[in-house]
């Protein structure tokens, strides 16, 4: 787990993205790990987004379309977060795991 600088996380995602094998994925955690954006690579070109903290949602992209709607979705989960908590995945059901909240 990784904090990243959020003006740089959007680029880091979609470039660890690309690399991910099927069912793996990225998960963006704020600061205080109570809000969360899941990305799960479903296929080469499906990408499935978990949004877990103000908004309960889940959705399934193209890759292409992925880059536009996370950038909306971390200006509704991390509005004033400049550093985000990045976990990378190889299976879905990680996400399941509890998580300490700070």
């Amino acid at each position: 787990m990784a904090l990243v600088n959020i003006d740089t996380v959007l680029a880091d995602t979609v470039r660890m993205l690309k690399k991910t094998e099927p069912l793996g994925g990225v998960m963006l955690l704020s600061y205080k790990r109570n809000r969360s954006i899941a990305v799960i690579r479903k296929d080469a070109n499906t990408v499935e987004i978990r949004e877990d903290g103000y908004e309960q949602q889940v959705m399934e992209l193209s890759l292409e379309k992925t880059a536009r709607e996370l950038k909306v979705m971390m200006k509704r989960e991390f509005p004033r977060s400049r550093k985000v908590r990045v976990v990378k995945f190889t299976d879905p059901a990680e996400l399941e795991r509890e998580r300490n909240i700070l």
